[in-house]
């Protein structure tokens, strides 16, 4: 068995890092898109200033029984106690892709009854046209980001 020397290793690694910076830089057509007008309306920063919007780690996602679209997620949100927010995405996202995942969510709506579970608070998603049917990406963040930071 032949080992490999420290130069081929290296260039190894070069390539596969070329690989995904490729990948990366994958082209998307947005000509197709639909978005929503901006709203006309004005929101002073006292208003805006109430919405506590943080980073929140997934720790478990799982759909609910008997619901087509929720998912039902518990989630880190920097706090000692487990969050559990429900989002209409299952047509969108299987729950067990976002398992770890860092999102965005808005914690300090009130509790709201879904299902027979109260959701405390609510995932933001990015939602637009395409070609007459909509498409809604949740918005990911990086890891690196630690659960609760506050988002300005």
């Amino acid at each position: 068995m032949k080992s490999l020397g420290g130069s081929e290793v290296k260039k190894g690694q070069e390539k596969e890092e070329k690989k995904a910076v490729e990948a990366a830089k994958e082209v998307i057509d947005f000509s197709k898109v639909e978005i929503e007008p901006l709203f006309s309306d004005c929101v002073d920063f006292e208003t805006f200033s109430k919405s506590d919007f943080r980073a929140v780690k997934v720790k478990e996602c799982v759909a609910v029984p008997k619901s087509k679209k929720l998912l039902q997620f518990t989630l880190d949100d920097g706090t000692d106690t487990e969050r559990t927010i429900l989002s209409g995405i299952h047509p969108y996202y299987e729950p067990e892709e976002l398992i770890g995942k860092t999102l965005i969510a808005i914690t300090n709506l009130p509790p709201r009854a879904m299902m027979g579970i109260d959701s405390c608070g609510m995932i933001i998603s990015a939602v637009h046209e395409e070609e007459g049917e909509e498409r809604l990406h949740l918005l990911m963040v990086d890891d690196h980001i630690p659960a609760g930071a506050k988002l300005y």
